[in-house]
């Protein structure tokens, strides 16, 4: 599928009992600073491995970004899903990770579903609050132009003219990445993200490693893995993944 470089406006229709997150109950954007201060117009690559990932993210329309924690995979598809929807490239960005607990009981979370998504999505609102800022952040959220949801939302989609984004994919079960995968509609660009030796599901279930592994042979997917050479983080944080 070859991307366009500006496209008309254009909504696809939602499945039926597809919800938008509404900020109901605990909103963590009332809880965020405006980065826009901080903001770095061109987002450059820190190392080899990201450089090649930003080019592939750039050329290709499904990607897989494989790495260890710090690593910017997070942040690099988020910034590149801003700006193709800055250039008018694309109409819409979706954001979607697994609501799955890192190791630990948090209990009962308050309000309706989507109060008890919020948590698990604040990276995203993050790394989207230092790109876009506040302001046009929460725009963009109230006229449906981000939508920002669990993987439980995908199904039944046909993602077109959209840069979608899947966190922490290492915590989707095989069948999870396959039914995502599948919504990749026209014009649009998709990357998965995740670690697959920081799954948070039982051994074996999580089918990250399986998924990429198998579609790293089909033309017109990149798997991206990065390594520790490729943490921008504290320097200590390459040092401890190479012992833990």
């Amino acid at each position: 599928m070859a991307k366009k470089s500006k496209v008309a406006s254009y909504r696809a229709n939602r499945a039926p009992d597809t919800k938008r997150v509404m900020r109901k109950g605990w909103d963590p954007l009332d809880t965020m600073e405006d980065k826009r201060e901080g903001y770095i117009r061109h987002v450059q690559p820190r190392s080899p491995g990201q450089k090649v990932l930003m080019e592939a993210i750039e050329k290709d329309n499904l990607v897989f970004s494989i790495g260890p924690a710090g690593t910017g995979k997070t942040y690099l598809a988020i910034a590149a899903a801003v700006a193709a929807f800055e250039k008018g490239q694309v109409d819409r960005i979706i954001l979607s990770r697994p609501a799955v607990e890192a190791g630990e009981k948090i209990g009962y979370l308050p309000g309706d579903l989507e109060d008890k998504m919020a948590p698990y999505l604040r990276p995203l609102y993050d790394a989207l609050n230092d790109r876009m800022g506040l302001k046009r952040l929460k725009q963009c959220i109230d006229s449906g132009e981000i939508e920002i949801a669990p993987i439980g939302y995908m199904r039944g989609r046909t993602l077109n003219n959209a840069f979608v984004v899947i966190d922490e994919a290492q915590n989707c079960t095989y069948g999870q990445i396959k039914m995502v995968v599948s919504r990749l509609g026209w014009n649009s660009t998709m990357v998965v993200t995740g670690d697959p030796d920081q799954s948070d599901l039982l051994d074996g279930i999580s089918g990250l490693k399986d998924m990429s592994d198998r579609l790293e042979e089909v033309e017109g997917i990149v798997v991206q893995r990065l390594h520790e050479g490729d943490i921008v983080r504290h320097p200590l944080v390459a040092k401890m993944l190479e012992v833990i």
